[in-house]
């Protein structure tokens, strides 16, 4: 395999673990929402807000970890 092979596999593998990572945290955080929600009606906006938050935190993760993936294709 040549370099260039290599890197586009590795940025696919490392793509690819960054969505599921990306998936399972935000269905992570909206099971912890829904469940604060389920328990405590009166701090739905609360709630809601705080996750939203932490929500585009993961997403700007992940994000960051893609545009590595595709850096490292690049520079091959």
């Amino acid at each position: 395999m040549t370099s260039i092979a290599l890197a586009f596999l590795s940025a696919g593998i490392g793509a690819g673990l960054t969505i599921i990572g990306i998936g399972m945290g935000i269905g992570k955080l909206a099971t912890a929402a829904l469940e604060g929600i389920a328990r405590q009606p009166s701090a739905t906006g609360d709630l809601r807000a705080t996750m939203l938050v932490a929500a585009g935190l993961v997403e700007g993760a992940g994000l960051f970890a893609l545009v590595i993936c595709i850096l490292l294709t690049l520079k091959a």
